[in-house]
């Protein structure tokens, strides 16, 4: 068997663009994999094609010899847009050899431990806020609205929810994300009193819409420095959360923000390879450890898990993407023993389903693993076609 071709396919998904790549074989076979350009990922593309030379006429088969040869190539510009593209070739040849044994990818890492995989539904109320006319959802204005979506993810069998840092001043509503060059705060990213309070005021919605049993997560990223997270992570002490989710580049100040605070600590999302994380565990800086396996690719992903294990740290997988993402996050899930909860979203455009063949099973807010052979879905080409990339 001999790889014949890498080919990128990109489809609109309302805010954003979905991101797949097909790697084809003489026998017919294909792999695919999900990745993602629009946050953080400009030139993933780019960097796919100019490894593909690498690949065209080899074997799919021996993954871990192709994924050291391309992290050997670009090993003097590792991480960042390099290493997503070796990812998403990483995943896509995993898809493709497993599929040739005729056996969903989770048989060949080692078999599941577990074949229902608790979710979190991510981004609550997130979207609604910043993107309901992209993706033609209903949109969140208010905190009454807030109140509504917690009741919302309580009646769909979720048992948890995280959501981000919303504003609701003067009328308007919109989301708290300086970091990112959003809004007001950039660049100082401090956490000033009223945002402080408003975070309060959002929890205490939530809480009363999806009511006492529904486990609440808040997502920070990258909005404030040392200071302000742990003003902000103080502050929402007394709602009991299940964690905070914090995005530093400083695994000394993040360890300081966890030993100053009782609500529990995940990070890791921007991550890449083992190398990335080891600081950050080192200095016992998070309970859990967020792995983004389109990035990083489920087999580094698995590593990164297991020396995880080692220092005592469950695992999480970053999981904002489409459905295909949502599958090969499942198979780590299954494989890892030290695993915490997953990510999923659940607001996206009403063409979201026609992308994939088949779609996740999800039941009581567990998903339950797929059965198929390789990650158990694969792309739909033609309604990829017909939903066209946004510029």
């Amino acid at each position: 068997m001999k790889i014949t071709q890498l080919e990128c396919l990109h489809a609109d998904a309302g805010f954003r663009n979905f991101d797949f790549l097909k790697i084809s074989t003489d026998e017919g076979l294909v792999g695919w994999s999900e990745y993602n350009e629009s946050f953080g990922g400009l030139g993933v593309t780019e960097v796919i094609n100019n490894l593909a030379g690498v690949l065209i006429g080899e074997d799919p088969r021996p993954i871990e010899k192709h994924v050291a040869r391309m992290y050997a190539i670009r090993r003097q510009a590792s991480g960042g847009i390099a290493q997503q593209a070796i990812g998403a070739i990483e995943n896509a040849l995993l898809d493709l050899k497993a599929k040739g044994l005729g056996i969903p990818v989770y048989e060949m890492l080692g078999g599941p431990v577990r074949d229902r995989i608790r979710l979190y539904w991510s981004h609550c109320g997130t979207y609604r806020l910043s993107f309901a006319q992209e993706m033609q959802i209903a949109p969140i204005t208010s905190l009454d609205d807030v109140v509504e979506q917690g009741r919302q993810a309580a009646a769909s069998g979720y048992t948890a929810l995280k959501t981000n840092v919303f504003r609701f001043d003067d009328g308007q509503a919109w989301l708290h994300s300086p970091g990112f060059w959003r809004g007001e705060g950039y660049p100082e990213l401090n956490a000033d009193r009223n945002v402080i309070h408003g975070m309060c005021e959002q929890l205490e919605a939530f809480r009363e819409g999806a009511g006492p049993d529904i486990d609440i997560l808040v997502d920070l990223n990258f909005n404030f420095k040392t200071e302000g997270f742990l003003k902000m992570a103080r502050a929402m002490e007394p709602y009991d959360l299940f964690w905070v989710e914090i995005d530093s580049c400083s695994p000394e100040a993040l360890a300081y923000i966890r030993r100053g605070t009782t609500i529990p600590i995940a990070s890791g999302e921007c991550l890449f390879r083992r190398r990335g994380y080891k600081p950050y565990l080192d200095v016992d800086s998070m309970d859990v450890a967020i792995v983004d396996n389109p990035w990083n690719g489920v087999g580094e992903g698995l590593k990164v898990a297991a020396m995880a294990d080692t220092y005592e740290v469950n695992v999480a997988p970053h999981n904002f993407y489409g459905h295909l993402a949502t599958m090969m996050n499942a198979h780590f899930c299954a494989v890892v023993p030290n695993f915490r909860i997953m990510e999923i979203d659940c607001d996206f455009v009403p063409w979201h389903d026609d992308f994939f063949t088949v779609v996740p099973q999800i039941e009581n807010g567990h998903l339950l693993l797929p059965t198929g052979p390789g990650w158990g879905t694969e792309i739909n080409e033609d309604a990829v076609r017909e939903h066209p990339p946004r510029g």
